[in-house]
């Protein structure tokens, strides 16, 4: 059973709307992602009534740490008053990171239709390239640690991730969900909700 955790994903960056696959990029918010960063720190501000009882941890990337700051902010809490795990960052597309799919299908004919047969566990090329699947094996012992509340920014293959093992979403579900950047999930005890927009 889990503590409370709120958890959200970084604010767009521009390679989000061009559908670029980001992966471990490391890429920065866009104008509109400073927007939903902000926003989803009022939303936390209205739901935490005592930010000291919680604990702040961001993916070390650029977009998270940005948006965990402008959070933080938003809540009239230090920017910089949190800390970073490494195994909170985004699955690894390897080679096929900073590619659109449009692209992907010129350079790696089938690829994307390979993929889409068992998206959840296909694993790109590349040195360091993650399915999934080992994305799962990677942030499921942080979540099993956690100790006390907790809010996360982190990135949507870590959510789908989430999905998995805490409602046992189906794999080829998991790896299809949408994941909002304008909400925040919370995680209670074996249960996942988005919160209602404020």
């Amino acid at each position: 059973m889990y503590p409370l955790v709120y958890i959200v994903r970084h604010g767009q960056t521009a390679w989000n709307a061009e559908s670029r696959l980001q992966g471990q990029a490391d890429t920065d918010l866009n104008p509109l992602g400073r927007e939903q960063a902000t926003g989803n720190g009022y939303r936390l501000a209205e739901v935490v009534q005592n930010p000291a009882d919680f604990e702040f941890v961001a993916s070390p990337m650029k977009r998270t740490r940005e948006t965990m700051q402008r959070i933080r902010a938003a809540m009239k809490l230090d920017p910089d008053a949190y800390r970073t795990d490494p195994r909170l960052v985004e699955v690894n597309f390897g080679d096929w990171q900073g590619f659109t799919y449009a692209e992907l299908k010129t350079r790696y004919p089938g690829a994307r239709r390979t993929r889409a047969l068992d998206k959840w566990n296909f694993q790109p090329p590349g040195e360091g390239a993650e399915s999934y699947q080992m994305l799962l094996e990677r942030v499921k012992p942080w979540f099993d640690a956690i100790q006390r509340q907790t809010i996360c920014v982190t990135h949507g293959g870590v959510m789908r991730a989430l999905f998995r093992f805490v409602l046992g979403v189906a794999e080829d579900e998991a790896a299809n969900l949408e994941i909002p950047q304008d909400r925040v999930l919370r995680l209670q005890g074996d249960r996942l909700e988005w919160l209602s927009r404020s």
